[in-house]
């Protein structure tokens, strides 16, 4: 939204959650987990550009498993007009700097469900737009590519 939180952080942050809810935050990989494993859910995501562009990828079928299953993710029947760039992390774990699949959250300067490395990267660095270093920034491959950030991004589920 503005990179004012920190978004490169530890696993127990990740779990717990942090950020302000009227600005930046991430909800806390618990609460996914309870709050999706209830039911059928939806998730949808908004990127806008820093040129005002917005889109958008929805996944009808979307849950988080437990702590003890690394908070996996799983997610199915995209549609939208941003690429399907969640596809490629179906199924693999959470990675934090601390707690990481092939190192991908240490060299993405990340957290994110990490599948060797990345198509999207939406916990990465605040860049402001098109950046030189290398899929490190708050990145969507499918849209924008690789060495462009966005301005802001938006995860949001619903109950079906």
């Amino acid at each position: 939204m503005n990179g004012n939180v920190d978004f490169y952080r530890d696993w127990d942050s990740y779990k717990l959650g942090f950020g302000n809810m009227s600005d930046e935050f991430w909800l806390g990989n618990t609460y996914l987990h309870l709050l999706t494993n209830q039911g059928n859910f939806t998730m949808r995501i908004e990127l806008e550009d820093f040129d005002g562009n917005q889109r958008y990828a929805e996944y009808t079928h979307f849950s988080i498993s437990d702590e003890s299953s690394g908070f996996k993710l799983k997610c199915s029947d995209y549609k939208g007009d941003a690429g399907d760039a969640l596809e490629y992390h179906n199924g693999q774990m959470f990675s934090t700097k601390d707690k990481n699949n092939m190192q991908c959250a240490q060299i993405f300067k990340g957290a994110w469900w990490y599948n060797n490395c990345h198509d999207s990267n939406l916990n990465g660095q605040y860049l402001n737009g098109t950046h030189a270093s290398y899929a490190d920034g708050v990145n969507w491959n499918q849209w924008r590519g690789r060495y462009y950030s966005f301005k802001s991004t938006r995860m949001m589920f619903r109950r079906e």
